[in-house]
């Protein structure tokens, strides 16, 4: 290792130990504004959001393909909610849109 990774590596490893520690430090006293609880409540979410979706798209051979997949996941999930049924609906469909564009 370069003495350059070395030091992108703990300026990293800092910046993420006074992300986690500073909050714990500042705030002693429980939140009770009702607007940051709300905003607080919500950011995991809205995290994972917008963490998974650019993956969702990237992970099939076209953006159709995933597109589809991901609105069926949509539409199971919110009629049924039992994961395994969302993860099979996801793949299958992703599976017969590959087939029907190789096809074509």
């Amino acid at each position: 290792m370069t003495t350059e990774t070395v030091l992108y590596m703990l300026t990293g490893a800092a910046v993420i130990y006074l992300l986690r520690a500073l909050p714990l430090t500042l705030l002693r006293k429980p939140i009770r504004n009702r607007y940051i609880r709300s905003f607080l409540y919500y950011v995991p979410y809205a995290t994972l959001s917008v963490m998974t979706f650019p993956a969702v798209l990237g992970a099939t051979g076209s953006v159709i393909s995933a597109t589809a997949g991901f609105a069926v996941a949509l539409l199971i999930s919110w009629f049924d909610g039992n994961l395994f049924r969302v993860a099979a609906g996801a793949c299958f469909t992703v599976l017969g849109v590959e087939i029907i564009l190789q096809l074509l």
